[in-house]
């Protein structure tokens, strides 16, 4: 409990540090907020009263004591766009962006373990080979393109799969978590879980290519290490079922590596995943944080690289964790 109680000091520090910087940064943007909504013929009076307004006439210290004071107290500030409060706008696009990342993640880990695995236990086959060179095509793929692509291929040329959107238009389903697939089990509405899991599939698999060819090399790599082990070796003279020793013995010791590559791509797919929503017309926090810096949208871009901050920081944690579940012999520091 003392680690973790450490940790989360450590969060509000890097919160706290990321909000100075990010403060920082968007007003050292050339671009005026109030300019950009009343646009190039507005009167110097006007934009002196929206800019009251905004808050934008005090000096930079005090605007960022109003912004700590009102996000100590939740309060992360009202969309000059929109108008409408940010928490409000931003907590459906995150819901989004997490069931596609997970989707995608899940993805990445199930089917490059797999090869990883696969490409370790027959090492120098074709298979080996074959998996290799697709991880490296995964790797050196752009995410842009082949998102077009697979939308060409399996939505326009070969319509089998929805190109954009979350949901068909037909599908009306009510909105609890803002997690579809979770939401339609709740309303036990089986005909939305699949429409929303269909039109998860090219989005999905766009994003997790990049993960996936990473976890299948490191994967492979580790458990080439492990399979040399004497334990190993000793599983095998015993007589067990190979695929006992694959799985219980190698890849269980060979899986540290592979968890710290899981847990920071995870980090990467929830702030990444900009190009993807872009491309399948994704509501994801990924667009609405491009929109809003577009926009000079500060308090929107704020509250949500605060948000990602504070993913990250808690995906680090969760992954030193899984740390010790998996080996007992490591202890964190109480």
């Amino acid at each position: 409990m003392g680690y973790i109680a450490r940790r989360l000091a450590q969060l509000a520090l890097i919160l706290f540090g990321v909000s100075v910087v990010v403060f920082l940064m968007l007003r050292l943007i050339p671009g005026d907020p109030a300019q950009l909504l009343l646009g190039e013929m507005a009167s110097p009076k006007e934009l002196a009263s929206l800019r009251a307004q905004l808050g934008l006439d005090q000096s930079w210290p005090e605007q960022y004591w109003i912004y700590l004071t009102n996000f100590l107290q939740g309060d992360f500030g009202t969309s000059v766009r929109t108008g409408a409060p940010v928490i409000d706008e931003i907590l459906p696009r995150l819901m989004a962006t997490l069931e596609l990342s997970l989707v995608g993640m899940l993805i990445a880990s199930v089917f490059g373990i797999a090869a990883g695995v696969i490409s370790a236990v027959r090492q120098k086959s074709f298979v080996d080979y074959a998996s290799m060179f697709m991880a490296l095509v995964g790797v050196s793929m752009p995410i842009f393109w082949l998102g077009l692509m697979l939308i060409y291929l399996l939505a326009v040329k070969f319509p089998v799969l929805p190109m954009m959107g979350r949901l068909g238009m037909e599908m009306e389903l009510p909105q609890v978590t803002n997690l579809l697939l979770v939401d339609a089990v709740l309303a036990g509405q089986w005909g939305a879980f699949w429409d929303a899991a269909w039109h998860l599939i090219l989005p999905a698999f766009t994003l997790a290519t990049i993960p996936m060819a990473i976890v299948a090399r490191i994967t492979r790599s580790s458990m080439l290490e492990v399979l040399n082990k004497d334990y190993v070796r000793t599983a095998r003279a015993k007589g067990m079922v190979e695929a006992v020793v694959i799985l219980r013995h190698a890849l269980r010791n060979a899986f540290l590596p592979v968890v710290t590559v899981l847990g920071l791509n995870l980090g990467i797919l929830l702030g990444g995943a900009v190009l993807t929503e872009t491309i399948f017309s994704w509501p994801g926090l990924g667009r609405y944080v491009v929109d809003s810096l577009m926009g000079r949208d500060y308090a929107a871009v704020q509250a949500c690289i605060l948000i990602f901050a504070a993913l990250m920081v808690v995906i680090n944690l969760m992954v030193d964790l899984v740390y010790v579940m998996l080996d007992p012999r490591i202890r964190v520091n109480e």
